[in-house]
């Protein structure tokens, strides 16, 4: 694996490739790397020729009074981490390398920026124009054949199909399963902020989602009851909901009962970590097959669909 600095270094370390015909594949990331970010590279890894992972703390994406300073950060430990996937380049530009002086530019996609995290009231539109903005250019830098995120994100990884799709970029998206722990807990840098007490009051998230499958599954789909559930798994923990929302999975309409394919999104803040989960609710019987050794503990099925590789085990 080499690592690379500077935009002008990864358009000449591909440049060989391309016109050799390799496909390539971007993980783009902020670091900090757990079995989640693993998950994708190997992805990557096994549909691609060459693996891309950027390495990146977009400040852009962060607002006042966010942890931008305090984000995780150990390039030494993620660059041993991708190595052993096999990525091919690293890129862990500097900030001033991303928006160099005079940068005045800022992608914007509409209408799905505006709702969960996107609320005013919570991180705001300005919060995705950060993350729209950096990933448009990665993959201008990069120019791959397929990025790769997880589902984890879920509004993000929406807004991002809308902005390739909008502007005509040739990469596919690809949205993989998030991963969790063995109790259910959904992977992310910022469960590192977690004490002990507060990483059990942290699965009451996963927990609310599962509580709200099981509400589904047994034919109730009206969005009051459905929600009660999941609520009464965050009170029990403590967890006060920043939100608890029913969304179209495909648009983030708000939606009253769940029909067909309906988004589950939650955010609360537990201890210092600002954390985040989701699910997608069916009403279509099967439409949940089990896991590899049944249902994790306490975390919400995934529905999968005709796209989706074949499931492995987890390691």
């Amino acid at each position: 694996m080499r690592t690379v600095r500077t935009v002008a270094d990864l358009r000449a370390e591909l440049a060989a490739l391309r016109a050799a015909g390799r496909t390539v594949g971007l993980v783009p990331t902020m670091g900090g790397f757990h079995a989640g970010h693993l998950s994708l590279m190997r992805a990557a890894r096994k549909e691609n020729d060459v693996v891309v992972v950027s390495l990146f703390v977009n400040p852009a994406q962060f607002g006042p009074g966010e942890d931008l300073d305090s984000y995780p950060r150990d390039e030494a430990a993620d660059a041993a981490l991708a190595e052993a996937e096999a990525v091919d380049l690293l890129f862990a530009p500097s900030a001033d390398d991303v928006y160099p002086a005079g940068f005045s530019t800022r992608v914007t996609v509409s209408g799905l920026t505006d709702v969960l995290d996107g609320d005013p009231e919570r991180r705001g539109a300005a919060h995705f124009a950060g993350v729209t903005t950096v990933v448009a250019k990665l993959l201008n830098m990069v120019g791959p054949d397929a990025a790769y995120f997880g589902q984890k994100d879920a509004q993000q990884a929406l807004v991002i199909q809308r902005m390739t799709r909008d502007l005509d970029v040739p990469a596919r998206i690809e949205v993989r399963p998030t991963v969790r722990e063995p109790d259910g807990l959904a992977l992310s840098s910022r469960n590192a902020y977690l004490e002990p007490p507060e990483r059990e009051r942290a699965l009451s998230l996963s927990r609310a989602l599962a509580a709200a499958e099981a509400t589904v599954d047994a034919g109730e789909h009206s969005a009051g009851p459905v929600l009660a559930a999941a609520h009464a798994e965050l009170e029990g923990a403590g967890v006060e909901p920043e939100y608890l929302e029913l969304r179209s999975a495909t648009d983030l309409s708000p939606v009253e009962r769940v029909n067909g394919s309906t988004l589950l999104a939650v955010a609360a803040r537990v201890g210092r970590a600002r954390l985040i989960d989701n699910t997608v609710l069916s009403t279509h019987p099967g439409g949940q097959p089990p896991h590899p050794g049944g249902k994790p503990p306490g975390g919400p099925t995934r529905k999968r669909s005709s796209g989706d590789p074949p499931r492995k085990e987890r390691t």
